[in-house]
C-alpha cells in the first residue's frame, strides 16, 4: 500500500494529471469515431509521447487506451455501429434500448459497468503482475529467449481465421527489425548502401504507417458505403440501485472473465466481450430478454472489455509479452522511453510499475465522468464529414512520424508502411503480427546470441535449463495442440463417413 501511495504521488502532478485527462477525453472520442478504435488512437499519438517526461507520456497512453475501449460503447448505442471491435456485443443490447427511447440509459449501463470493469482489473495487475515478474527474475539470456519464442504464440492467437497470413505477417515484421547496424557487431544488413537506412527502420513511423495510414486509404477505397443513421436522444442517466442488484453476479462474473482473458497473450478485449456475453446470455435470470435491450447484455459486454485493459497489461509488464494488439503497439511507448517491459523493470523501476498502477485507478475514474459530462458532447464528432477526419488523421500521422527523428527517411517508411497496410488489409492479413514481431525481433535476438555466449555455441545446452524447457515445451504443446485437434477431428469425421 505505501509503494501504491508513492507511486500516487508521481501521478498527481499537474503535467501528468494533464496527460490522463487529455488522454481518457482523447481516448473516448476516438473510440466513439466508427472505424479508428484503440490501436489508431495510440499510433497518432504515440510520436508526440517522445519528447514527454516517462510518467506524462505513459498516462497520456493509458488514458486512451482506456478511453478508447468505452467510448466504442457509445457509438455502438447510438448508431449500431461499434466505434471499436471491443464495443461490437454491447451493440446487441445497447441499441433496442435507445431505439426505445432509452439511449441515456443504455450509457448509463455501459459507463458505470466499463468503470468498475476496469478497475477490478486493475486490482488482478496489482496482484499478479509483481508476482510473476518476482519469478521471472531468475531468467538468464536463454530464458528469454525461450520466452521470445513463447511470445510469438501471440501471433497465432491474434491471426485466428487467417493463421497462414498472421504467420507470414509476423515474418515480414521480424525481418523489417533486423534493418540497420548490428548490435553487436555493427554491420550493416540490409541497407542496400543507403546511409540514411543504417539507422534501421523505426518502430514509431512503421506502426503510425502500417496502422493510422493504411486506416485512412482503406476508409478512401469504401467510401461508397452508406452511413448509419444516429440516434439523437443520447444522453447520460445512472440507473437506480435496485436495478443493479440482480444483476451483481453477472457483473462480478464478467469482470473476472475479462480479467483472466486479458491476462492471456494475444487474446484482446474483443474475445473477452464476446465470451462474457455469451455466458451472461446463458446463466442470466433475464436471458429471455437479451437481443431485446436487457441491460445484464451491456453490463456483461462493457465490464469484461474493460476488464482487459488493466489485466493485458500483466504479460505486458512483467514478461515483455504484449497481452493484446494495443498493448504491442504500447510496447513501443517503453521502448521510446528507454524501458524494457519485463522482470528489469520491477527490479529498476518500481517506482514507474506503481505509478502506472496509480494510473490506471485515476484513468477508469475519470472515464466515468467524462462518460457522465460528455456522452450528448461527443455524438456531435459523429457528424463530422469523413473527408475532413480523415485529413485530421493524416496530418497528425505526417507530422508524428517525421518529429521522432526528423529523418526524412521516416516519412518514406511511414507512406510504405501505410500502403503496405492497406494491401495486407485487403489480402485478409492480419496487422497486429507485424507490430509483434517487430517488437520481439531484437530481444529474440540478443537473447539467443547471448545465450549462444553462455553455452560456447551449443544451442542443446539451452534445453538443459528447467524453465527454458518448460517454455519450449510449452510453445511446442501451443503450436501443435491445434494440428493435433484437427487431425483428431479429422479422424472421426472418416469413421463416421466411411467412403
Amino acid at each position: 500500500m505505501e509503494l501504491f501511495a508513492q507511486g500516487l504521488g508521481h501521478v498527481l502532478t499537474l503535467a501528468t494529471f494533464f496527460a490522463m485527462l487529455a488522454g481518457t477525453v482523447l481516448g473516448v472520442m476516438v473510440g466513439v469515431l466508427p472505424g479508428l478504435g484503440s490501436v489508431i488512437g495510440i499510433t497518432m499519438v504515440l510520436p508526440f509521447t517522445y519528447s514527454m517526461d516517462q510518467i506524462p507520456a505513459l498516462a497520456l497512453m493509458l488514458g486512451i487506451y482506456c478511453g478508447s475501449v468505452y467510448g466504442g460503447s457509445i457509438t455502438a448505442i447510438a448508431i449500431n455501429t461499434p466505434g471499436t471491435p471491443q464495443a461490437a456485443a454491447t451493440a446487441l443490447d445497447g441499441f433496442p434500448m435507445a431505439q426505445r427511447g432509452e439511449a441515456d440509459l443504455a450509457i448509463g449501463w455501459a459507463t458505470a459497468a466499463s468503470t468498475i470493469g476496469g478497475l477490478f482489473s486493475v486490482a488482478v495487475l496489482i496482484l499478479a503482475a509483481p508476482q510473476l515478474a518476482a519469478f521471472s527474475l531468475n531468467f538468464t539470456a536463454i530464458e528469454f529467449f525461450a520466452l521470445g519464442v513463447f511470445a510469438l504464440i501471440c501471433i497465432a492467437n491474434v491471426s485466428r481465421g487467417a493463421m497462414a497470413k498472421g504467420l507470414l505477417t509476423g515474418a515480414i515484421g521480424l525481418f523489417l527489425a533486423t534493418v540497420g547496424a548490428d548490435h553487436v557487431t555493427g554491420d550493416m544488413r540490409f541497407t542496400f548502401g543507403s546511409f540514411e537506412m543504417s539507422a534501421g527502420i523505426s518502430l514509431i513511423p512503421a506502426i503510425v504507417g502500417v496502422f493510422a495510414l493504411s486506416e485512412v486509404f482503406t476508409r478512401v477505397a469504401d467510401n461508397h458505403k452508406p452511413k448509419p443513421q444516429v440516434v439523437h436522444n443520447v444522453g447520460f442517466r445512472l440507473p437506480p440501485l435496485a436495478e443493479w442488484k440482480p444483476r451483481l453476479g453477472t457483473l462480478l462474473k464478467s469482470c473476472m472473465i475479462g480479467s483472466f482473458v486479458g491476462a492471456l497473450p494475444g487474446t484482446g478485449a474483443t474475445t473477452s466481450a464476446f465470451i462474457s456475453y455469451s455466458e451472461a446470455r446463458r446463466s442470466s435470470r433475464f436471458r429471455e430478454n437479451f437481443g431485446k435491450g436487457e441491460p445484464s447484455g451491456i453490463i456483461a459486454a462493457e465490464s469484461a472489455n474493460n476488464a482487459v485493459t488493466g489485466s493485458a497489461m500483466v504479460p505486458t509488464l512483467a514478461l515483455g509479452i504484449p497481452g493484446d494488439p494495443v498493448t504491442a503497439v504500447m510496447l513501443g511507448t517503453f521502448i521510446v522511453h528507454g524501458l524494457t517491459p519485463g522482470p528489469q523493470l520491477f527490479l529498476h523501476h518500481l517506482d514507474l510499475v506503481y505509478a502506472i498502477f496509480a494510473i490506471l485507478v485515476v484513468v477508469n475514474i475519470m472515464m466515468f465522468f467524462c462518460g457522465a459530462l460528455g456522452a450528448q458532447l461527443f455524438t456531435p464528432a459523429l457528424r463530422i464529414p469523413e473527408p475532413l477526419l480523415m485529413t485530421m488523421v493524416v496530418v497528425i500521422a505526417i507530422v508524428g512520424a517525421y518529429g521522432v527523428r526528423g529523418n526524412p527517411l521516416d516519412l518514406v517508411i511511414a507512406f510504405l508502411g501505410g500502403v503496405g497496410g492497406f494491401l495486407l488489409r485487403r489480402g485478409g492479413f492480419p496487422l497486429a503480427p507485424l507490430v509483434i514481431g517487430m517488437v520481439l525481433s531484437e530481444t529474440i535476438e540478443n537473447s539467443l546470441r547471448q545465450g549462444l555466449l553462455l553455452t560456447r555455441g551449443s544451442f542443446l545446452a539451452f534445453f538443459e535449463r528447467p524453465i527454458a524447457l518448460g517454455l519450449f515445451l510449452l510453445t511446442a504443446t501451443m503450436v501443435l495442440w491445434p494440428i493435433l485437434r484437427w487431425l483428431k477431428e479429422r479422424h472421426r469425421a472418416s469413421r463416421e463417413n466411411p467412403q
